[in-house]
């Protein structure tokens, strides 16, 4: 039997891991600027799909006998130790801290395990892009190791059955794309516009596509076989293709939206394609960008990159627990989660993963009964951890799930919604007979007297009063048309709005977790109806940023003859507060027919106003938001 040859390292796979994990972590702190950085994920894809089948045909091309078994001891030291610390060491922090994180984190812990918790998210609604809807977990990230296990087990495998019976290289190459591009297919399938897409983005079917691209170039592209020189025409073309393919690939990471149609409709698609020729370049000996990957910081990075990417999600999401007020420190308390991160992750990959992944029963055995003082605190530190962790895993099992869907806020939305639906339905016929009815601006002196006599006669919703409007206001606002989308926090306002507007005149669609681009849907529809009021209200932003060229969309489809009232938004937890609120006060400048109404100004210094999630008005706050918004609907109806 041949002795297998020496695998050639490829240091420029370190530069291409440390693009994908900083692009996720600066996507998950802060989307407004990285929009694209979630594609970190399928080079991470690539990467394992092309080293993995690189190194089986490697092994039976020179007459080796591919070892299953040791394989998967192999991957499973390699990263199992980093997936249980963080699972446990999550639970430990959990269980001192945040006890409201407690449910299923037993199901969360096994399916993690098993390699099947992508799974699981889907079948238990858990969304990769709700912000505020008490689904944010820790663990979230932690679906593409699910992926990436199902492809370690199932792959090789699928593999030695293939060489078996004596199947091509060329059918299994054909075999992989096919099953790749039906991938991309389902994704673009499954994906509908306006509907939280968390179902194909977890999902192993309709993420497969990166991973057997990778599998195809190692077949065609096997690092081993890829001469050392060649001549100056054709190194000058694969630098080229290389520099285009990573030019295109940085584009993408920096434009390409979590939300856009086109990222599910073939962009993740195209992405990994680009990404693959990358790679493909990388890896060849004769080209200049394996060494241009190829540093001492790249390198450091590349081989934390998987505690970088364990760690990241935890640290954020325990550090903004503690620490609210993030979009007041939009660099600094960044920083400050970047350097946890790392600091947690060298703590892990010196004393848990490399450890353990080349250690013995024996070895562990040894390192706690060392005689270093050392090694004998850290040896009790991390047993700590994991036993805490452990319990909070075996707690977890009698944790009741959480009362986050009775909480007075879910309990006031829900309300609301469900009386809005209601009211949304007669109130659409009667927009549609008056649509071209005067929009509420300009009154006639008929229309002043008819206020001032019926504020003394036959006052209404007196009980805003209090919040600044006054007895004419409230008479006035009974008459106007409005047509209305939001999110949650307009969805807890949907009552107050709908009485201070008049139940027969507005129509009102906010929603839980909602974002532009769902809204934009909605805002058609009632268009094609002929139900579009003369003037439109629009919260939203507090979920996630939107582009320029989102809300150009927006004002292009209502039209310059609606007034369309943009209320900008409260979310100090979130760091894109600010670049939204600037998009929309330049916005402002562009349009004529758009009025920004400064809620966050108004709310700004009045933390009684909320519950703690400091983003969503309490019973008091709704009521001066809403009675804020419907004052500056009045004052800007009043400049036309």
């Amino acid at each position: 039997m041949n002795k297998s040859p020496k695998r050639r390292f490829i240091g420029g796979f370190d530069g291409l891991r440390t693009l994908g994990v900083i692009g996720v972590i600066m996507y998950h702190l802060n989307p407004t600027v990285f929009s694209g950085g979630y594609l970190g994920v399928p080079i991470f894809f690539l990467i394992s799909g092309y080293l993995i089948t690189d190194h089986f045909f490697n092994t039976v091309d020179a007459g080796n006998k591919f070892s299953l078994g040791n394989f998967y001891v192999k991957r499973v030291r390699r990263l199992y130790p980093g997936l249980v610390f963080v699972l446990l060491a999550s639970g430990a922090y959990i269980v001192l801290f945040l006890k409201d994180l407690l449910y299923h984190l037993d199901q969360i812990f096994v399916t993690n395990i098993l390699n099947v918790y992508n799974w699981w998210q889907i079948f238990n609604g858990q969304s990769y892009f709700e912000r505020f809807a008490n689904n944010e977990s820790p663990f979230t990230h932690l679906w593409t190791l699910s992926i990436e296990g199902q492809f370690y087990i199932v792959w090789p495998l699928l593999l030695l059955l293939f060489i078996k019976f004596g199947v091509k290289k060329s059918r299994i190459f054909g075999f992989a794309m096919i099953v790749s591009i039906a991938s991309a297919i389902l994704m673009a399938v499954l994906y509908q516009p306006g509907v939280d897409p968390s179902r194909v983005y977890y999902g192993t079917d309709t993420r497969l596509f990166s991973i057997l691209l990778g599998c195809g170039l190692a077949i065609i592209w096997p690092a081993e076989k890829l001469k050392k020189s060649v001549i100056k025409s054709d190194k000058a073309i694969l630098n080229i293709v290389g520099l285009l393919s990573f030019a295109l690939m940085v584009f993408m990471i920096f434009t390409v939206k979590d939300s856009s149609p086109f990222l599910y409709r073939g962009g993740m698609f195209i992405f990994s394609v680009v990404t693959c020729i990358f790679i493909a370049v990388v890896a060849h000996p004769s080209a200049i960008w394996d060494k241009i990957l190829s540093n001492k910081l790249f390198h450091y990075i590349g081989a934390r990159s998987y505690g970088l990417y364990l760690y990241q999600f935890p640290v954020m999401i325990f550090f903004e627990a503690k620490f609210k007020n993030i979009a007041d420190h939009p660099v600094l308390y960044p920083v400050i989660e970047v350097i946890l991160i790392f600091l947690i992750t060298e703590f892990s990959y010196r004393f848990v993963e490399r450890p353990l992944s080349k250690a013995s029963w024996s070895d562990v055995k040894e390192f706690f009964k060392s005689s270093s003082a050392i090694s004998r605190v850290l040896a009790i530190v991390i047993a700590l951890i994991c036993v805490t962790g452990g319990y909070g895993v075996v707690k977890a099992t009698t944790v009741p799930k959480p009362k986050a869907n009775d909480s007075q806020l879910a309990q006031t939305i829900k309300k609301n919604t469900k009386n809005s639906t209601k009211s949304n339905k007669k109130a659409l016929e009667n927009i549609r007979k008056n649509k071209n009815k005067q929009d509420g601006s300009k009154l006639t002196p008929e229309q002043i007297a008819k206020y001032k006599k019926l504020a003394k006669t036959h006052p209404v919703n007196k009980e805003f009063e209090k919040y600044g409007l006054s007895q004419f206001d409230l008479q006035r606002l009974q008459d106007i048309h409005l047509t209305g989308v939001g999110d949650s926090v307009m969805a807890d306002g949907l009552d107050n709005f709908h009485k201070l507007f008049n139940d027969k005149n507005v129509v009102i669609d906010a929603a839980v977790s909602r974002q532009l681009d769902a809204s934009v849907n909605i805002l058609q529809d009632y268009k094609d109806k002929g139900a579009l009021a003369p003037n439109v209200m629009v919260g939203l932003g507090t979920n996630g940023p939107f582009t320029e060229e989102q809300l150009d969309q927006v004002m292009k489809l209502v039209g310059p003859k609606t007034h369309v009232f943009w209320i900008n938004v409260f979310v100090p937890t979130r760091p894109w507060e600010k670049p939204v609120n600037e998009l929309l006060f330049k916005a402002q400048k562009k349009y004529k027919n758009l009025s920004v109404i400064d809620w966050n100004g108004y709310a700004k210094g009045h933390p009684d106003w909320f519950y703690d999630d400091q983003v969503h008005p309490n019973p008091d706050g709704s009521m001066y938001y809403s009675s804020f918004v419907a004052k500056q609907i009045l004052k800007d109806l009043d400049k036309k």
